[in-house]
């Protein structure tokens, strides 16, 4: 496992007109995140039950460039948390749901805190137009997920 230097997380947050079991009812399934993330464009979950421990394959998307990621749910507490492992980078994507006392705030977080991986910060250096770039994309792409996340649970 070769890896570099611990990464900042990045997260974002947003309110949502909506009980947490109705956002969980959303977010427990990765299957349903192409709908909403600007990158991912399909998910394939192994076994067809979200749950600890199941296994999944994200086909993600940037401009004309494809590229698949696995991934495994290392945390999942019905209405209150939701988070994966990419095996490529070594990230944890998470969602926390936090009652409000107008429905549920959602926290959405990268946690890298053992660093990515080298394969994947050469190919982001030479691919994807760099490490600062490509996080910032991330951070767009986090509240685009966010906003859309907070349309369809308030429909």
């Amino acid at each position: 496992m070769t890896q570099t230097a611990a990464t900042p997380e990045l997260e974002a947050t947003i309110e949502v007109a909506a009980s947490p079991s109705a956002v969980w009812a959303l977010l427990a399934d990765p299957r349903h995140m192409a709908r909403w993330s600007p990158q991912v464009v399909r998910t394939f979950l192994r076994g067809g039950v979200p749950r600890h421990g199941a296994t999944f394959l994200n086909l993600n998307r940037r401009g004309p460039l494809f590229w698949p990621t696995q991934a495994k749910i290392v945390r999942f507490v019905e209405d209150r948390e939701f988070a994966f492992r990419v095996k490529e980078n070594y990230t944890v994507w998470s969602f926390e749901l936090e009652p409000t006392a107008t429905g549920t705030r959602i926290t959405q977080r990268r946690e890298a805190p053992h660093g990515i991986s080298k394969i994947s910060t050469t190919l982001t250096k030479r691919v994807l137009g760099g490490t600062e770039t490509f996080t910032e994309e991330l951070r767009a792409g986090m509240a685009q997920t966010l906003a859309a996340i907070k349309a369809e649970a308030e429909r």
